[in-house]
């Protein structure tokens, strides 16, 4: 990395204030700043660590006084934290695979690999596969056969695309994301005593233990254009249909999610998330850490879900939920606090009891 001040202004569409010409070659928190560094003080907190590193420049928060801070240029955007979105895309020097074929890649003859398309040492891309322009397939990743790639995809190591997949422009997949597995689909000859106990709320009737038949799954994944998945992420084939995600979603590390479930666009499913099969997520979602979503339900647009709620009916637009099972928040928290409040609730009965029958036994 090496630019001016105001040239990394001028990427972020912004305006400096102070000298442009400040050249800048790396990026450090305040306080570890040096001479070259831009120290990113997004907020009045870091005032002090600002001089107790070398920073000559910094992205400010918007109505900080630059000058009061010893800087000889500043950035400052209205809003930082967004500004530091297009700062890290510009400072990123990639994973280092470099950029052709490798010599150790194993291409089919019969895929199709588009213009300036880097595919590093190991990988492997089977027959029929697409690969869009300007993509990045990482070392030692598996791109299926009839699997599409769209253009500017990005694929980490490892990463493992199976048949049929199609995936959108400018996807990001993370080491270890496993997209296309075959999903989680068992029946047994017979009505089984876990549908007893889902038709019961709990009794197993005369069901008795019977060996499960595996339903193959004939459908694949769909992804949309800008997703992000994570590390060590589990997309799963639809059984007859596709497994869909939509536009912009982004999804975390250690995430699953199950056979022929629909996910809408611009959702943020944070890490350890499970959706189970054939659930419909909306859009501009978002789950926290260890949200669990139940089977064949609803999610609307706008929902929320508080970290490691468990998620057993529809949710209709715009609530937000929290707990086990997820009910509204403010109920949530509620009845926490009423559940906090019964020891002294039981002390006062207590008391009164004690009280009552006292005066009894005087009388």
């Amino acid at each position: 990395m090496r630019y001016t001040v105001g040239e990394i202004a001028a990427a972020l569409q912004l305006e400096v204030a102070g000298d442009a010409d400040v050249v800048i070659t790396g990026l450090s928190e305040p306080g570890d700043a040096g001479p070259d560094d831009l120290a990113l003080a997004s907020n009045p907190k870091y005032a002090d660590a600002i001089g107790a590193g070398a920073a000559q420049a910094a992205l400010l928060w918007a109505d900080a006084d630059w000058q009061a801070l010893g800087l000889k240029a500043a950035i400052r955007p209205a809003r930082p934290r967004f500004a530091l979105s297009g700062l890290t895309a510009l400072a990123d020097p990639g994973q280092g695979f470099g950029t052709g074929i490798h010599p150790s890649a194993i291409i089919d003859p019969t895929a199709a690999l588009a213009d300036d398309v880097t595919v590093a040492a190991g990988a492997v891309i089977g027959p029929n596969a697409r690969v869009g322009a300007g993509s990045i397939i990482g070392p030692l990743s598996f791109v299926g056969w009839g699997a599409e790639l769209g253009p500017q995809s990005y694929l980490r190591e490892h990463v493992s695309i199976g048949a049929k997949v199609r995936i959108g422009a400018r996807c990001i997949a993370q080491p270890g994301a496993r997209i296309g597995g075959d999903g989680f689909s068992f029946v047994t000859p017979e009505k089984s005593g876990v549908e007893e106990v889902r038709e019961s709320l709990g009794d197993q009737g005369a069901a008795t233990g019977q060996p499960w038949a595996r339903i193959a799954s004939l459908g694949a994944v769909v992804i949309g254009d800008d997703v992000e998945i994570g590390t060590n992420t589990a997309i799963d084939n639809g059984t007859i249909r596709p497994t869909r995600v939509g536009d912009r979603t982004k999804i975390d590390n250690l995430v699953h999610i199950a056979h022929n479930v629909v996910i809408g666009s611009d959702n943020l499913i944070c890490g350890q998330v499970g959706i189970a099969g054939s659930t419909t997520v909306g859009n501009f979602c978002v789950f926290a850490g260890q949200v669990g979503l139940s089977d064949n339900i609803t999610i609307g647009d706008r929902v929320v879900c508080g970290a490691a709620s468990k998620v057993l009916s529809s949710i209709r637009d715009g609530k937000v939920m929290l707990g086990y099972p997820a009910v509204e928040m403010k109920a949530h928290l509620s009845a926490f606090k009423n559940v906090r409040r019964l020891p002294r609730i039981l002390a006062d009965v207590t008391a009164l009891k004690k009280a009552v029958f006292k005066e009894s036994s005087s009388d």
